[in-house]
């Protein structure tokens, strides 16, 4: 028996994903590939990312390129902000590059998110996005490591202040 794999879908309703929401989103490399620990990649990555989040109305208040995944911390600006539009316009652009110029793949094919709640803490998930390369032993604080940051006033300000380590940990990793 020939039984084709058939990948789950585990989106909400897309109506969950518009608006002025916080999510925290995973991308990870295809094959969990280390092309973010390429400076150059990870640099372009990031530039685009600045460029997507702008164009789809959304605010990065923290990102991580990490060697073999990225985490961002967003939230829709405008009551249409769409981020499923916003991920797969990026994942596309980038993919579509990426492979011109190196004819590999660059991200795997689905992405995992997580709609904060208002219990929720923004706060330590962007401290947990930006306190990664540090349990990864990559750096000794987040501040050394060159490829995180913010888009926003408010995140650059909460990075300035993060300390190395964080409390906050994915529900998902309990």
């Amino acid at each position: 028996m020939n039984a084709a794999f058939h990948r789950k879908n585990v989106r909400l309703p897309t109506t969950d994903y518009r608006g002025r929401r916080l999510y925290f989103v995973t991308m990870c490399f295809h094959e969990r590939r280390r092309f973010g620990a390429t400076p150059r990649i990870a640099s372009w990555i990031t530039a685009r990312l600045k460029a997507h989040s702008a164009a789809c109305k959304f605010f990065v208040h923290a990102y991580c390129v990490m060697p073999d995944h990225l985490h961002i911390l967003t939230a829709g600006s405008t009551d249409e902000s769409n981020l499923i539009k916003f991920i797969e316009s990026f994942k596309q652009d980038t993919a579509t590059a990426f492979v011109a110029r190196t004819n590999r793949r660059l991200w795997q094919p689905k992405y995992y998110d997580h709609i904060l709640r208002q219990t929720d803490s923004a706060d330590g998930v962007a401290g947990y996005i930006w306190c990664n390369p540090v349990r990864a032993h990559l750096c000794d604080a987040p501040g050394d490591y060159p490829y995180l940051g913010s888009f926003t006033v408010s995140g650059k300000t909460l990075l300035k202040a993060i300390p190395p380590t964080t409390d906050w940990s994915p529900p998902w990793k309990a």
